[in-house]
Protein backbone atom coordinates (compact mmCIF):
# COMPACT_ATOMS: atom_id res chain seq x y z
CA UNK A 1 0.00 0.00 0.00
CA UNK A 2 1.64 3.53 -0.87
CA UNK A 3 1.20 5.95 2.45
CA UNK A 4 1.96 9.65 2.02
CA UNK A 5 3.14 10.59 5.44
CA UNK A 6 2.71 15.08 5.63
CA UNK A 7 5.75 16.04 8.28
CA UNK A 8 8.51 14.46 8.93
CA UNK A 9 8.94 15.68 12.52
CA UNK A 10 9.32 12.74 15.57
CA UNK A 11 6.42 11.65 14.68
CA UNK A 12 6.14 11.41 11.00
CA UNK A 13 9.49 9.59 11.57
CA UNK A 14 8.24 7.34 14.19
CA UNK A 15 5.29 6.73 11.84
CA UNK A 16 7.50 5.83 8.70
CA UNK A 17 9.77 4.09 10.82
CA UNK A 18 7.25 1.52 11.80
CA UNK A 19 5.65 1.16 8.13
CA UNK A 20 9.15 0.73 6.02
CA UNK A 21 9.72 -2.32 4.15
CA UNK A 22 5.84 -3.53 4.54
CA UNK A 23 4.32 -0.47 3.09
CA UNK A 24 5.51 1.95 0.21
CA UNK A 25 6.29 5.21 2.05
CA UNK A 26 6.63 8.38 0.98
CA UNK A 27 7.36 11.39 3.28
CA UNK A 28 6.71 15.37 2.46
CA UNK A 29 8.75 17.45 4.60
CA UNK A 30 9.10 21.26 4.20
CA UNK A 31 12.33 21.96 6.20
CA UNK A 32 15.10 21.08 4.03
CA UNK A 33 17.63 20.31 6.61
CA UNK A 34 15.13 17.57 8.12
CA UNK A 35 14.59 15.99 4.26
CA UNK A 36 17.81 15.63 3.97
CA UNK A 37 18.35 13.88 7.42
CA UNK A 38 15.10 11.66 6.48
CA UNK A 39 16.75 11.21 2.99
CA UNK A 40 20.15 10.32 4.21
CA UNK A 41 18.02 7.35 6.47
CA UNK A 42 16.96 5.14 3.75
CA UNK A 43 13.56 7.16 3.10
CA UNK A 44 11.78 8.55 0.16
CA UNK A 45 11.34 12.08 0.76
CA UNK A 46 9.70 14.73 -1.33
CA UNK A 47 10.79 18.63 -0.19
CA UNK A 48 7.90 20.93 -0.02
CA UNK A 49 5.08 22.53 1.47
CA UNK A 50 1.98 19.81 1.93
CA UNK A 51 -0.65 22.29 1.81
CA UNK A 52 0.11 23.09 -1.74
CA UNK A 53 -1.10 21.02 -4.89
CA UNK A 54 2.20 21.25 -6.95
CA UNK A 55 3.30 19.28 -3.73
CA UNK A 56 1.37 16.83 -2.93
CA UNK A 57 1.28 15.93 -7.41
CA UNK A 58 5.05 15.63 -7.15
CA UNK A 59 4.45 13.07 -4.33
CA UNK A 60 1.97 11.03 -6.34
CA UNK A 61 -1.37 11.81 -4.41
CA UNK A 62 -3.27 10.18 -7.14
CA UNK A 63 -1.69 7.06 -6.59
CA UNK A 64 -1.31 7.20 -2.92
CA UNK A 65 -4.25 4.40 -1.19
CA UNK A 66 -3.56 6.51 2.70
CA UNK A 67 -2.65 9.92 3.27
CA UNK A 68 -1.55 10.46 7.20
CA UNK A 69 -1.70 13.96 8.58
CA UNK A 70 0.80 14.40 11.37
CA UNK A 71 0.94 18.35 12.12
CA UNK A 72 -0.94 19.42 14.90
CA UNK A 73 -1.64 22.90 13.77
CA UNK A 74 -5.03 23.39 13.04
CA UNK A 75 -4.79 26.22 10.12
CA UNK A 76 -2.44 23.41 8.00
CA UNK A 77 -4.74 20.31 9.14
CA UNK A 78 -7.54 22.59 7.14
CA UNK A 79 -5.84 23.86 4.56
CA UNK A 80 -4.14 20.65 3.82
CA UNK A 81 -7.36 18.29 3.68
CA UNK A 82 -8.96 20.88 1.50
CA UNK A 83 -6.51 20.36 -1.42
CA UNK A 84 -6.20 16.60 -0.52
CA UNK A 85 -9.78 16.44 -1.46
CA UNK A 86 -9.36 19.05 -4.42
CA UNK A 87 -7.12 16.27 -6.06
CA UNK A 88 -8.13 12.99 -4.79
CA UNK A 89 -11.69 12.43 -3.31
CA UNK A 90 -11.66 8.73 -2.72
CA UNK A 91 -8.27 8.63 -0.79
CA UNK A 92 -8.64 7.53 2.57
CA UNK A 93 -7.24 10.24 5.35
CA UNK A 94 -6.05 10.21 8.84
CA UNK A 95 -5.47 13.41 10.51
CA UNK A 96 -4.42 14.12 14.43
CA UNK A 97 -5.84 16.33 15.86
CA UNK A 98 -4.93 18.78 18.99
CA UNK A 99 -6.90 17.38 22.11
CA UNK A 100 -9.77 20.05 22.42
CA UNK A 101 -10.68 20.16 18.45
CA UNK A 102 -13.39 17.99 17.18
CA UNK A 103 -13.29 16.15 12.91
CA UNK A 104 -16.79 18.23 13.22
CA UNK A 105 -14.87 21.49 14.02
CA UNK A 106 -12.33 20.86 11.63
CA UNK A 107 -15.23 19.99 8.83
CA UNK A 108 -17.76 22.55 9.69
CA UNK A 109 -14.76 25.37 9.49
CA UNK A 110 -13.47 24.46 5.90
CA UNK A 111 -16.96 24.43 4.59
CA UNK A 112 -17.26 28.17 5.86
CA UNK A 113 -13.75 28.90 4.88
CA UNK A 114 -13.52 26.84 1.37
CA UNK A 115 -17.32 26.52 0.88
CA UNK A 116 -16.53 22.87 0.20
CA UNK A 117 -18.02 19.56 1.85
CA UNK A 118 -14.66 17.24 2.93
CA UNK A 119 -14.65 14.10 4.11
CA UNK A 120 -12.21 12.44 7.20
CA UNK A 121 -11.74 8.79 7.36
CA UNK A 122 -9.86 8.92 10.72
CA UNK A 123 -8.82 11.25 13.31
CA UNK A 124 -6.86 10.43 16.16
CA UNK A 125 -5.90 12.87 19.08
CA UNK A 126 -3.30 12.48 21.35
CA UNK A 127 -4.84 12.27 24.63
CA UNK A 128 -7.45 9.67 23.60
CA UNK A 129 -5.33 7.49 22.07
CA UNK A 130 -3.02 7.78 25.12
CA UNK A 131 -6.63 6.58 27.26
CA UNK A 132 -7.31 3.74 24.94
CA UNK A 133 -3.66 2.62 25.07
CA UNK A 134 -3.68 2.70 28.74
CA UNK A 135 -7.53 0.70 28.80
CA UNK A 136 -5.82 -1.52 26.95
CA UNK A 137 -2.98 -2.28 28.64
CA UNK A 138 -5.38 -2.21 31.90
CA UNK A 139 -7.08 -5.22 30.33
CA UNK A 140 -4.83 -7.28 29.32
CA UNK A 141 -2.96 -6.79 33.15
CA UNK A 142 -6.64 -7.77 34.44
CA UNK A 143 -6.89 -10.62 32.09
CA UNK A 144 -3.85 -11.84 33.13
CA UNK A 145 -4.77 -11.71 36.99
CA UNK A 146 -6.66 -14.70 36.99
CA UNK A 147 -4.08 -17.42 35.09
CA UNK A 148 -1.32 -15.46 37.42
CA UNK A 149 -3.23 -16.78 40.44
CA UNK A 150 -4.54 -20.15 39.14
CA UNK A 151 -0.19 -20.77 38.39
CA UNK A 152 0.86 -19.84 41.50
CA UNK A 153 -1.85 -22.05 43.67
CA UNK A 154 -0.63 -24.81 40.94
CA UNK A 155 2.51 -24.54 41.75
CA UNK A 156 1.74 -24.53 45.18
CA UNK A 157 -0.33 -27.58 44.87
CA UNK A 158 2.48 -29.29 42.85
CA UNK A 159 4.85 -28.95 46.15
CA UNK A 160 1.99 -31.13 47.84
CA UNK A 161 1.24 -33.42 45.23
CA UNK A 162 1.71 -34.38 41.52
CA UNK A 163 -1.98 -35.54 40.59
CA UNK A 164 -5.32 -33.90 39.85
CA UNK A 165 -8.91 -34.93 38.95
CA UNK A 166 -10.46 -32.74 36.71
CA UNK A 167 -14.59 -33.31 37.77
CA UNK A 168 -17.27 -32.49 35.23
CA UNK A 169 -20.83 -31.97 35.98
CA UNK A 170 -22.76 -35.54 35.27
CA UNK A 171 -24.09 -35.04 32.49
CA UNK A 172 -21.17 -32.91 30.53
CA UNK A 173 -22.00 -30.63 27.71
CA UNK A 174 -19.48 -29.57 25.35
CA UNK A 175 -18.44 -26.10 27.13
CA UNK A 176 -17.45 -28.54 30.17
CA UNK A 177 -15.68 -31.22 28.14
CA UNK A 178 -13.78 -28.34 26.22
CA UNK A 179 -12.74 -26.06 29.61
CA UNK A 180 -11.65 -29.71 31.58
CA UNK A 181 -9.19 -30.15 28.19
CA UNK A 182 -7.75 -26.89 28.57
CA UNK A 183 -7.42 -26.90 32.25
CA UNK A 184 -5.59 -30.02 31.72
CA UNK A 185 -3.33 -28.93 29.18
CA UNK A 186 -2.18 -26.16 31.70
CA UNK A 187 -1.81 -28.56 34.57
CA UNK A 188 -0.02 -30.44 32.43
CA UNK A 189 2.30 -28.20 31.35
CA UNK A 190 3.36 -27.62 35.75
CA UNK A 191 4.29 -31.15 35.99
CA UNK A 192 0.48 -32.51 36.93
CA UNK A 193 -0.75 -36.03 35.93
CA UNK A 194 -4.18 -35.23 34.93
CA UNK A 195 -7.62 -37.07 34.44
CA UNK A 196 -10.83 -35.46 33.33
CA UNK A 197 -14.18 -37.02 34.90
CA UNK A 198 -17.59 -36.90 35.05
CA UNK A 199 -20.16 -39.18 37.40
CA UNK A 200 -23.58 -39.56 34.84
CA UNK A 201 -24.25 -39.80 31.58
CA UNK A 202 -22.96 -38.58 27.76
CA UNK A 203 -26.02 -39.54 25.73
CA UNK A 204 -26.98 -36.53 23.33
CA UNK A 205 -25.53 -37.46 19.69
CA UNK A 206 -24.06 -34.53 19.33
CA UNK A 207 -22.07 -34.50 22.73
CA UNK A 208 -20.87 -38.31 21.77
CA UNK A 209 -19.45 -37.33 18.40
CA UNK A 210 -17.83 -34.36 20.15
CA UNK A 211 -15.72 -36.95 22.72
CA UNK A 212 -15.30 -39.35 19.86
CA UNK A 213 -14.10 -37.23 16.99
CA UNK A 214 -11.86 -35.31 19.07
CA UNK A 215 -10.21 -38.39 20.83
CA UNK A 216 -10.74 -36.81 24.32
CA UNK A 217 -9.74 -39.11 27.19
CA UNK A 218 -13.12 -38.88 30.06
CA UNK A 219 -13.07 -41.62 32.85
CA UNK A 220 -16.87 -42.31 34.10
CA UNK A 221 -16.60 -42.02 38.13
CA UNK A 222 -18.98 -43.71 40.85
CA UNK A 223 -19.81 -42.09 44.43
CA UNK A 224 -17.44 -43.39 47.05
CA UNK A 225 -15.05 -45.46 44.18
CA UNK A 226 -11.55 -45.97 44.34
CA UNK A 227 -10.26 -43.58 41.80
CA UNK A 228 -11.88 -40.35 43.05
CA UNK A 229 -10.64 -41.19 46.25
CA UNK A 230 -6.90 -41.77 44.65
CA UNK A 231 -6.11 -37.90 43.44
CA UNK A 232 -5.31 -35.20 46.55
CA UNK A 233 -6.48 -32.99 44.68
CA UNK A 234 -9.72 -32.27 42.97
CA UNK A 235 -10.42 -29.44 40.23
CA UNK A 236 -14.67 -28.44 39.27
CA UNK A 237 -14.81 -27.02 35.74
CA UNK A 238 -17.82 -25.49 34.96
CA UNK A 239 -19.73 -26.60 38.01
CA UNK A 240 -20.06 -26.26 41.67
CA UNK A 241 -20.15 -28.93 44.51
CA UNK A 242 -23.61 -28.02 45.65
CA UNK A 243 -24.79 -28.04 41.57
CA UNK A 244 -25.20 -31.13 39.31
CA UNK A 245 -22.75 -33.77 40.74
CA UNK A 246 -23.25 -36.80 42.59
CA UNK A 247 -19.87 -38.60 42.42
CA UNK A 248 -19.10 -36.17 45.74
CA UNK A 249 -19.62 -37.25 49.48
CA UNK A 250 -18.61 -34.73 52.08
CA UNK A 251 -15.33 -35.94 52.95
CA UNK A 252 -14.18 -35.06 49.26
CA UNK A 253 -15.02 -31.40 49.22
CA UNK A 254 -12.17 -30.88 51.42
CA UNK A 255 -10.12 -31.68 48.42
CA UNK A 256 -11.76 -29.42 46.09
CA UNK A 257 -8.59 -26.34 45.13
CA UNK A 258 -9.96 -24.66 42.02
CA UNK A 259 -13.61 -24.08 40.98
CA UNK A 260 -13.53 -22.04 37.17
CA UNK A 261 -17.31 -21.77 36.09
CA UNK A 262 -19.81 -19.35 34.58
CA UNK A 263 -22.60 -19.82 36.86
CA UNK A 264 -23.87 -17.80 39.15
CA UNK A 265 -22.11 -18.49 42.68
CA UNK A 266 -24.65 -21.64 44.47
CA UNK A 267 -25.55 -20.95 47.79
CA UNK A 268 -23.13 -21.35 51.23
CA UNK A 269 -20.03 -22.43 48.84
CA UNK A 270 -17.39 -20.88 51.04
CA UNK A 271 -19.22 -22.94 53.77
CA UNK A 272 -18.18 -26.30 51.58
CA UNK A 273 -15.26 -25.89 50.31
CA UNK A 274 -11.82 -25.28 51.54
CA UNK A 275 -10.96 -21.59 52.10
CA UNK A 276 -7.57 -21.82 50.41
CA UNK A 277 -9.43 -22.80 47.26
CA UNK A 278 -9.04 -20.84 43.75
CA UNK A 279 -12.02 -19.73 42.31
CA UNK A 280 -12.71 -17.96 39.38
CA UNK A 281 -17.14 -18.09 39.19
CA UNK A 282 -17.89 -15.19 36.40
CA UNK A 283 -21.56 -14.93 35.79
CA UNK A 284 -21.22 -12.66 33.79
CA UNK A 285 -19.29 -14.50 31.00
CA UNK A 286 -21.48 -17.11 29.14
CA UNK A 287 -19.22 -20.00 29.07
CA UNK A 288 -16.27 -21.83 30.81
CA UNK A 289 -14.44 -22.21 27.87
CA UNK A 290 -14.06 -18.52 27.15
CA UNK A 291 -12.50 -17.79 30.91
CA UNK A 292 -10.15 -21.11 30.04
CA UNK A 293 -9.32 -19.21 26.32
CA UNK A 294 -8.48 -16.04 28.70
CA UNK A 295 -5.90 -17.97 30.57
CA UNK A 296 -4.47 -19.67 27.81
CA UNK A 297 -3.62 -16.34 25.93
CA UNK A 298 -2.36 -15.31 29.10
CA UNK A 299 -0.07 -17.77 28.93
CA UNK A 300 0.94 -17.15 25.23
CA UNK A 301 0.11 -20.83 24.98
CA UNK A 302 0.13 -22.64 21.56
CA UNK A 303 -2.82 -24.86 21.17
CA UNK A 304 -3.61 -27.61 18.59
CA UNK A 305 -6.55 -27.38 16.30
CA UNK A 306 -7.92 -30.43 18.97
CA UNK A 307 -8.32 -28.24 21.84
CA UNK A 308 -8.94 -25.12 19.71
CA UNK A 309 -11.88 -27.03 18.10
CA UNK A 310 -13.32 -28.15 21.54
CA UNK A 311 -13.58 -24.34 22.67
CA UNK A 312 -14.69 -23.14 20.29
CA UNK A 313 -17.61 -25.37 19.88
CA UNK A 314 -17.95 -25.10 23.37
CA UNK A 315 -18.27 -21.18 23.08
CA UNK A 316 -20.72 -22.00 20.56
CA UNK A 317 -22.86 -24.15 22.20
CA UNK A 318 -22.77 -22.24 25.58
CA UNK A 319 -23.53 -18.88 23.76
CA UNK A 320 -26.57 -20.21 22.04
CA UNK A 321 -24.85 -20.06 18.45
CA UNK A 322 -22.75 -17.04 19.12
CA UNK A 323 -25.83 -15.08 19.58
CA UNK A 324 -25.34 -14.08 23.52
CA UNK A 325 -21.59 -13.34 24.04
CA UNK A 326 -19.56 -10.94 26.50
CA UNK A 327 -15.98 -9.28 25.52
CA UNK A 328 -14.62 -12.06 26.98
CA UNK A 329 -16.66 -14.23 24.82
CA UNK A 330 -15.88 -12.02 21.86
CA UNK A 331 -11.56 -12.07 22.76
CA UNK A 332 -12.27 -15.45 22.99
CA UNK A 333 -13.70 -16.31 19.80
CA UNK A 334 -10.98 -13.93 17.86
CA UNK A 335 -8.22 -15.79 19.14
CA UNK A 336 -9.51 -19.23 18.16
CA UNK A 337 -10.74 -18.24 14.86
CA UNK A 338 -7.64 -19.59 13.19
CA UNK A 339 -6.77 -22.32 15.02
CA UNK A 340 -9.82 -24.34 14.64
CA UNK A 341 -10.35 -27.06 12.21
CA UNK A 342 -13.56 -26.32 10.32
CA UNK A 343 -14.14 -30.04 8.75
CA UNK A 344 -14.21 -31.30 12.28
CA UNK A 345 -16.34 -28.70 13.56
CA UNK A 346 -19.18 -29.53 11.19
CA UNK A 347 -18.73 -33.34 11.81
CA UNK A 348 -19.67 -32.94 15.62
CA UNK A 349 -22.30 -30.46 15.05
CA UNK A 350 -24.12 -32.40 12.03
CA UNK A 351 -23.68 -36.55 13.31
CA UNK A 352 -26.59 -39.03 13.02
CA UNK A 353 -29.48 -38.86 14.98
CA UNK A 354 -30.05 -42.46 17.41
CA UNK A 355 -32.89 -44.05 17.04
CA UNK A 356 -33.53 -43.64 20.97
CA UNK A 357 -33.32 -39.72 20.57
CA UNK A 358 -35.72 -39.99 17.37
CA UNK A 359 -38.37 -42.47 19.54
CA UNK A 360 -38.32 -39.84 22.40
CA UNK A 361 -38.55 -36.41 20.17
CA UNK A 362 -41.99 -38.19 18.92
CA UNK A 363 -43.07 -39.00 22.56
CA UNK A 364 -42.47 -35.79 23.14
CA UNK A 365 -44.63 -34.21 20.16
CA UNK A 366 -47.32 -37.23 21.00
CA UNK A 367 -47.50 -36.42 24.51
CA UNK A 368 -47.33 -32.66 24.46
CA UNK A 369 -50.01 -30.69 26.99
CA UNK A 370 -50.31 -27.37 26.21
CA UNK A 371 -51.40 -24.39 28.52
CA UNK A 372 -51.58 -21.36 26.95
CA UNK A 373 -48.28 -20.73 25.25
CA UNK A 374 -46.50 -23.01 27.17
CA UNK A 375 -45.93 -26.89 26.69
CA UNK A 376 -45.17 -29.85 28.58
CA UNK A 377 -44.26 -33.29 27.76
CA UNK A 378 -43.84 -36.59 30.04
CA UNK A 379 -41.76 -38.88 27.69
CA UNK A 380 -42.15 -41.74 30.04
CA UNK A 381 -39.19 -43.85 31.08
CA UNK A 382 -36.10 -43.59 29.14
CA UNK A 383 -32.27 -44.09 29.23
CA UNK A 384 -31.07 -41.15 27.27
CA UNK A 385 -31.29 -37.86 29.52
CA UNK A 386 -29.44 -35.59 27.16
CA UNK A 387 -32.84 -36.07 24.96
CA UNK A 388 -34.34 -34.42 26.91
CA UNK A 389 -32.64 -31.55 25.99
CA UNK A 390 -33.63 -31.81 22.61
CA UNK A 391 -37.03 -32.62 22.60
CA UNK A 392 -37.40 -29.08 24.98
CA UNK A 393 -35.37 -27.42 21.88
CA UNK A 394 -37.57 -28.89 19.51
CA UNK A 395 -40.93 -28.00 21.19
CA UNK A 396 -39.86 -24.91 21.55
CA UNK A 397 -40.16 -24.36 17.72
CA UNK A 398 -43.78 -24.53 17.76
CA UNK A 399 -45.87 -22.23 16.73
CA UNK A 400 -46.96 -19.44 19.36
CA UNK A 401 -44.98 -21.74 22.46
CA UNK A 402 -42.61 -19.72 24.27
CA UNK A 403 -41.57 -21.60 27.36
CA UNK A 404 -41.23 -25.27 27.47
CA UNK A 405 -40.66 -28.15 29.94
CA UNK A 406 -40.35 -31.73 29.11
CA UNK A 407 -39.59 -34.59 31.88
CA UNK A 408 -38.62 -38.22 32.17
CA UNK A 409 -37.55 -41.10 34.75
CA UNK A 410 -34.05 -41.97 34.09
CA UNK A 411 -33.07 -44.35 36.63
CA UNK A 412 -34.47 -43.69 40.47
CA UNK A 413 -34.43 -39.63 39.45
CA UNK A 414 -37.14 -37.71 37.48
CA UNK A 415 -34.91 -35.82 35.06
CA UNK A 416 -36.79 -32.87 33.76
CA UNK A 417 -35.29 -30.15 31.00
CA UNK A 418 -36.74 -26.66 30.49
CA UNK A 419 -36.49 -23.51 27.96
CA UNK A 420 -38.05 -20.15 27.52
CA UNK A 421 -37.65 -17.65 24.30
CA UNK A 422 -39.93 -14.99 26.77
CA UNK A 423 -38.05 -12.11 27.78
CA UNK A 424 -40.27 -12.01 31.15
CA UNK A 425 -39.54 -15.19 32.22
CA UNK A 426 -35.77 -16.38 33.94
CA UNK A 427 -36.15 -20.00 33.47
CA UNK A 428 -33.63 -21.06 36.25
CA UNK A 429 -35.23 -19.30 38.89
CA UNK A 430 -38.46 -20.76 37.88
CA UNK A 431 -37.21 -24.42 38.19
CA UNK A 432 -35.15 -23.33 41.47
CA UNK A 433 -38.64 -22.41 43.12
CA UNK A 434 -40.69 -25.15 41.02
CA UNK A 435 -38.11 -27.88 42.44
CA UNK A 436 -35.90 -26.84 44.60
CA UNK A 437 -37.60 -27.90 47.41
CA UNK A 438 -37.92 -31.61 46.59
CA UNK A 439 -34.68 -32.45 44.43
CA UNK A 440 -32.33 -29.34 42.81
CA UNK A 441 -33.56 -27.20 39.72
CA UNK A 442 -31.81 -24.33 38.26
CA UNK A 443 -29.59 -22.91 35.26
CA UNK A 444 -29.66 -19.89 32.68
CA UNK A 445 -32.44 -17.42 32.20
CA UNK A 446 -33.27 -19.20 28.92
CA UNK A 447 -32.35 -23.21 29.60
CA UNK A 448 -32.48 -24.86 33.04
CA UNK A 449 -33.06 -28.22 34.26
CA UNK A 450 -34.05 -30.30 37.48
CA UNK A 451 -33.75 -33.51 39.12
CA UNK A 452 -36.32 -34.65 41.77
CA UNK A 453 -35.74 -38.71 43.35
CA UNK A 454 -38.25 -41.12 42.77
CA UNK A 455 -38.81 -41.25 46.67
CA UNK A 456 -41.06 -38.67 46.71
CA UNK A 457 -43.46 -40.88 44.42
CA UNK A 458 -43.21 -44.16 46.44
CA UNK A 459 -46.90 -44.71 46.91
CA UNK A 460 -47.30 -45.25 43.14
CA UNK A 461 -48.72 -48.70 42.82
CA UNK A 462 -46.92 -49.45 39.35
CA UNK A 463 -45.26 -47.58 36.54
CA UNK A 464 -48.17 -45.99 34.98
CA UNK A 465 -49.08 -44.53 38.47
CA UNK A 466 -46.04 -43.46 39.29
CA UNK A 467 -45.71 -41.32 35.85
CA UNK A 468 -49.50 -40.03 36.84
CA UNK A 469 -48.52 -38.60 40.02
CA UNK A 470 -45.03 -37.32 38.58
CA UNK A 471 -46.82 -35.48 35.75
CA UNK A 472 -49.53 -34.33 38.02
CA UNK A 473 -47.15 -32.84 40.70
CA UNK A 474 -44.53 -31.03 37.70
CA UNK A 475 -47.42 -29.95 35.60
CA UNK A 476 -48.48 -27.93 38.88
CA UNK A 477 -45.73 -26.73 40.14
CA UNK A 478 -44.34 -25.33 37.11
CA UNK A 479 -47.32 -23.92 36.20
CA UNK A 480 -47.19 -22.17 39.38
CA UNK A 481 -43.91 -21.09 39.65
CA UNK A 482 -44.45 -19.53 35.81
CA UNK A 483 -47.35 -17.78 37.13
CA UNK A 484 -49.80 -19.45 34.70
CA UNK A 485 -53.47 -21.00 35.46
CA UNK A 486 -53.89 -24.17 34.37
CA UNK A 487 -56.70 -24.17 31.14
Amino acid sequence: MRVLILGGGAIGRSIAESLKGEFEVVIIEKDEIRARALEESGFHVVHGDFSYTATLLKAGIERAELIIITTMNVDTIKKTLYVIRSNNKDVPVLTLLPDDVSIDDIISSIKEEFEADVKVDYAISPRAALKEAVIKTVEVIGEKKNVNLLIKHLKELKSKGDSILILMHDNPDPDSIASASALSVIAQTLGFKTQIAYGGDITHHENRAFVNILGINLMKLSRGSYELRRYPFIALVDCQPNGNITVLEQPDYERIKVIIDHHQVLQHLSDVIPKDAFLDIRPDVNSSSSILVEYLRGLNMDVNPLLATALFYGIYIDTKKFSKLSRVDLKAIEWLAGKVDYELLDKIEHPDISTETAEILARAIIHRRIYKNVVISNVGFVSNRDALAEAADFLLRLEGINTVLVFGIVDDKIEISARTRDVRVNIGAVMREAFGDIGSGGGHSQSAGARIPLGLFKSAKDKESLLKLAEEAITNRFLEALKVKES
